[in-house]
């Protein structure tokens, strides 16, 4: 049986493709602490991903769409910090695939990434197979190694889980009409505000469900727990994403 996938860092592999980008730790990238915030984070790592999608010669190179992501901040990026990234495939499975990503910043930030995309058909929004262009792209640095895309945090929350209104802005949207995948961690984010729950150093994760909308009644449900924080963003009652947060 293949692995949950992007539950574990995997080492970066010894061949294979890597593709590497930088950029600068902007002022809307961080809160009051200099910080980078996990919203922030997580699309630096989705961008370079993209990037990286775009650079391979996939015929439908953005057919991707986030199910798990998986983040060990051992330090925070901080604001003007200059990060390096460098990004990899570490394993497939007939639908999806797994996507490593290292973090370096110039003043000691580390961040260890782990995503699994489904490839999807833009008009259905169906998963399918994996192209054998994939393969010839990706598939020395993902190796044999095979993962499940399945889901391993509760949909279901405690009765007794702080239950707070979250409105939905209209900057939040993609293009899919969603709130995006890296938004949906600013409720992450403010619960870990509202607990005083530490930010770093931690392993967050977050597993996207049906989708956050807009025009729904959409709540954050959240508890403390060991340090960290468990969230269910849920819409009319129906848990969209799910994420835990827990000091390393």
């Amino acid at each position: 049986m293949a692995e949950p996938g992007a539950a574990e860092i995997t080492p970066r592999p010894d061949n294979g493709r890597l593709f590497e980008s930088g950029r600068r730790i902007r002022l809307a990238d961080v809160d009051p602490t200099s910080r980078c915030r996990l919203d922030a984070l997580v699309r630096h790592l989705q961008d370079i991903a993209r990037d990286d999608a775009a650079d391979s010669t996939m015929a439908n190179p953005n057919n991707w769409v986030v199910r798990r992501t998986l983040v060990e901040i051992r330090q925070a990026p901080v604001f003007e910090e200059w990060v390096d990234l460098t990004t990899w495939c570490s394993g497939y499975g007939g639908r999806w695939a797994e996507r490593r990503t290292q973090l370096r910043g110039d003043q000691g930030a580390q961040v260890e990434g782990c995503t699994i995309w489904v490839y999807v058909d833009r008009t259905t929004g169906r998963p399918m197979k994996l192209p054998e262009e994939f393969f010839s792209t990706w598939g020395v640095s993902a190796g044999e190694r095979q993962v499940s895309a399945r889901t391993t945090l509760p949909t279901k929350w405690p009765g007794d889980v702080n239950d707070d209104p979250w409105p939905v802005r209209f900057g939040d949207l993609d293009v899919l009409g969603h709130v995006n995948n890296a938004a949906q961690w600013i409720a992450v984010e403010e619960a870990l505000d509202r607990a005083g729950a530490s930010r770093e150093p931690a392993r967050a994760e977050l597993e996207h469900g049906p989708g956050v909308e807009r025009g729904t009644d959409v709540r954050l449900r959240w508890a403390a727990v060991d340090g960290g924080v468990d969230t269910w963003l849920t819409t009319d009652g129906i848990a969209g994403s799910v994420a835990r947060v827990r000091p390393l």
